[in-house]
């Protein structure tokens, strides 16, 4: 096969989870939207694994499918009522989430966002007085910590530049939103619609923001010489012109 078409073959293969993602994704929101209950339950738990498949098939790092794919532990866990399964899935998003920021810490750019900590800071310490009186009290432990998890990766999130910034901001407004619901705070119309559209864009922003730190820090990596190269060939030229010299 000759060079070019096997490049339009290895994108088409990356492409199709891709598509196939988008065309899960746009199914499971028209559900929630004109109420269609049981294609939203059937095709919640596909949503994840989909882009898990995508992002392996661009090479991505394994800890990122692993993120998404505790998304859809999630994801399904919530789907049952009862404070088990709310915390059980609380605690599948916990692990996706300390998957994204061994995943931040790994690639993006390391620069300094004292001001933009603050910020954040303020506005989880902000929501949680807002949501936690309106809570179970023995939620309320387990829903703040929660909260502080996610808005440490929405912070370090912004290390990946404008796709993860968006990310990390999404994930926030859905999570938020879910616990406004639990708080019995106002919600938009079609809440779940809502909560699953900044979802799913969050999942997808945050995976392509760290594939793309992943092929820039590969790109990167094949650029810079090799440091035992170099210096064996310094070696070789200063043992030549030594053995030159009269």
């Amino acid at each position: 096969m000759r060079a070019p078409a096997l490049r339009r073959a290895v994108r088409g293969a990356v492409r199709r989870p891709r598509l196939a993602f988008a065309a899960a994704a746009g199914l499971h929101l028209g559900a929630l939207a004109t109420g269609g209950a049981p294609v939203a339950r059937a095709t919640k738990p596909v949503l994840m694994p989909l882009l898990a498949e995508y992002v392996l098939r661009r090479g991505g790092p394994r800890t990122l499918a692993l993120a998404l794919l505790f998304g859809c532990a999630g994801d399904t866990l919530l789907q049952s009522s009862g404070e088990l399964p709310f915390l059980l899935g609380m605690g599948a998003f916990a692990a996706g989430h300390a998957c994204y920021l061994a995943l931040f810490a790994r690639h993006g750019d390391h620069g300094s966002r004292r001001r933009l900590a603050a910020g954040h800071a303020v506005a989880w310490a902000g929501t949680t007085a807002l949501l936690l009186p309106g809570l179970p009290a023995r939620l309320r432990p387990a829903v703040a910590l929660y909260g502080l998890l996610l808005t440490a990766v929405g912070h370090q999130a912004t290390r990946l530049g404008v796709r993860g910034a968006a990310g990390g901001a999404l994930f926030l407004l859905s999570d938020t939103l879910i616990a406004a619901g639990l708080a019995g705070r106002p919600q938009p119309p079609v809440p779940q619609f809502w909560i699953m559209l900044t979802y799913l864009g969050a999942q997808y922003l945050l995976a392509d923001g760290v594939l793309r730190a992943a092929a820039d820090d590969g790109e990167g990596a094949r650029h810079r010489p090799d440091p035992l190269r170099a210096s064996g060939a310094r070696q070789f030229f200063t043992a030549a012109r030594a053995s030159t010299m009269p």
